[in-house]
């Protein structure tokens, strides 16, 4: 990505001969073998569907208990709901399982454009980026989720629930899949700051706008309109909004020392 970097002095930059159509090309095949990926972990989780959807049941099956509706079930109106179901909590399994594959994959498209030294980051990257990943999806499913299904069961408390498998499903796959590309955020910011973007003074600077945008994020994809699940939500984007200006901080004034030396 020779267009996002500053003037090279030497030939690391293995991007920097690229053309377009070859880019496109080497985009093509990182989307292919990520999908690989994504299609393995699908048939692995496909194998323990089942086990999965116990899991995932479990803070419904706990609101319900909490709220004196103990022995509830989620219900289905296609006799096909329970299979197609089940084909996507393995796709959204799946996906957590094969996402250090997959932003592997990422860092291999990308890392053209960087400095020799910086792709020897390439295990941090999958490690760090992946591992964000996975910890947005379980404290969605540990803390967000519980407590979201919490506030509106025990609203709906004078109602009968009938709960389809879509509807929830739905429901858990926004929260879980929200939180856990929201806690990316780091990660996005250190690629912006590397090539330039983006720097710490500029991070601080446009603070009360950033909380703005967090908590516009948060108030889309909380699932209640009650002040303390939204805040939920919104706290560990506010954390990692100010990790990420330690991480610009960081790495913009490390790429700038490179560029000029």
């Amino acid at each position: 990505m020779p267009f996002l970097r500053p003037p090279e002095t030497d030939s690391e930059a293995l991007g920097a001969s690229m053309s377009f159509l070859e880019h496109l090309e080497e985009l093509r095949k990182r989307i292919f073998w990520a999908l690989i990926g994504v299609v393995i972990g699908f048939l692995v989780c496909f194998k323990f569907a089942d086990q999965i959807y116990g899991v995932m049941e479990r803070p419904l099956k706990q609101a319900f208990a909490a709220n004196g509706m103990a022995g509830q079930k989620l219900t289905y109106l296609n006799p096909i709901d329970p299979f197609n179901l089940y084909v996507k909590l393995a796709i959204i399994g799946g996906l957590f399982l094969a996402s250090p594959w997959v932003l592997y994959q990422l860092w291999l498209f990308i890392s053209p454009g960087l400095y020799k030294r910086e792709r020897r980051f390439v295990i941090p990257f999958v490690l760090c980026t992946s591992g964000l990943f996975m910890a947005g999806g379980y404290f969605a499913f540990r803390f967000a989720f519980p407590l979201a299904l919490n506030f509106l069961v025990g609203f709906a408390h004078r109602f009968q629930p009938m709960v389809t498998i879509d509807e929830y499903f739905d429901l858990f796959a926004t929260v879980v899949l929200g939180l856990g590309l929201v806690f990316e955020l780091p990660t996005l910011i250190f690629f912006l700051s590397v090539f330039g973007l983006v720097n710490a003074r500029f991070l601080i600077r446009n603070f009360r706008y950033a909380v703005l945008i967090i908590f516009v994020i948060a108030a889309a994809i909380t699932p209640t309109a009650d002040i303390t699940t939204m805040l939920v939500f919104a706290s560990p984007m506010l954390l990692l909004y100010v990790v990420s200006i330690g991480i610009a901080f960081i790495f913009g004034k490390d790429r700038k020392l490179r560029a000029s030396s």
